[in-house]
């Protein structure tokens, strides 16, 4: 199952809320209000695009919906960005600013008549632990002294920050609300959010299918341990009812079959972490590479490739973490 474990929270959102029915209830819930009456919602449309710089795409993740206005009929874009870091970041106003600039520059490329740009509501949905403190607006980026001189841009994104929700209070479509949880699990509330996860997976109806859950499964195991799994799995079990049930089979035995691999890799990577250990003692002690060689098998050019498996291994763990 590793590699569908990669970008664990980036997979989940996007897949999730590329479902206009997912992405219009979770909007239509947090936008504020007068701004949420003024569109229409069965008009929302999923871009095949992103705009997140390459370097910030194991932290962020972006969705940019069109959608027309009820005023007037005219169009517009709902840009939508998931910071997924445990930290809020300061210079947001500033990134999503440039974001918002490559999308209209991509529409005047593709539209080079328009004589307008087409507005753009930006807005940041944010999971991680902390409360988010910083500003909105870029303008706040710049010294007090220079923020109301007319060369200074204005330009302002909304704040879904969820540090302060709890459990019981998330809002949105099924699949929607059991992301939302399964991803707040991973910074807080695990136990409370994990339990109301499993128990709105547990109403999946059937024709939902296999993937879904697959889906929902993979994401766990990517962010939890696998005692927390297991709980999950009981969790199900116990919230079973219905026609839903051979999805819930299912999904439990996805979380077996998890556990088990992990628990293999695990004890894989345990036995080479301590091969590397002992030949380093060794040679530490001023032993021979051809007595290393004689007594292990490994030679220099082994050892250099356990070593660089043994960092990949981490390196994956820790963006799996995110």
């Amino acid at each position: 199952m590793a590699q569908y474990l990669q970008r664990p929270h980036d997979k989940l959102f996007r897949t999730v809320f590329a479902d206009p029915v997912e992405a219009a209830a979770l909007l239509s819930a947090h936008l504020p209000e007068s701004l949420a009456e003024d569109v229409v919602w069965s008009s929302l449309t999923l871009q095949d695009a992103s705009f997140v710089d390459e370097q910030m795409r194991d932290t962020q993740s972006d969705l940019l919906y069109t959608i027309e206005r009820s005023a007037d009929d005219s169009p517009a874009w709902l840009y939508l960005l998931l910071e997924h870091q445990s930290r809020p970041d300061r210079w947001m106003p500033f990134r999503l600013l440039k974001y918002c600039c490559r999308i209209w520059d991509r529409d005047r490329g593709t539209h080079p008549r328009e004589r307008e740009l087409r507005p753009i509501v930006p807005m940041v949905f944010y999971q991680g632990r902390r409360r988010w403190r910083h500003a909105t607006e870029v303008s706040e980026l710049f010294a007090p002294s220079v923020r109301a001189r007319p060369w200074v841009p204005r330009f302002e994104h909304l704040l879904f920050g969820q540090s302060r929700v709890k459990p019981r209070a998330v809002r949105g479509a099924l699949q929607g609300r059991i992301t939302q949880l399964m991803m707040m699990a991973a910074y807080r509330h695990r136990r409370e959010a994990l339990r109301s996860a499993a128990r709105l997976l547990a109403t999946l109806p059937p024709e939902a299918g296999e993937t879904t859950v697959r889906m929902f499964v993979l994401y766990l195991l990517a962010t939890q341990d696998r005692g927390t799994a297991r709980s999950f799995g009981e969790e199900l079990r116990g919230a079973i009812s219905g026609p839903g049930g051979e999805l819930m089979t299912y999904a439990e035995e996805l979380i077996r079959e998890g556990r088990e691999q992990g628990r293999q890799e695990g004890e894989q990577k345990g036995v080479l972490k301590g091969r590397v250990g002992t030949i380093e003692n060794l040679l530490q002690a001023g032993v021979q590479w051809s007595v290393i060689e004689s007594a292990t098998g490994i030679d220099q050019d082994a050892l250099r490739a356990l070593k660089q498996r043994l960092a990949g291994s981490d390196d994956e763990e820790r963006v799996n973490a995110k």
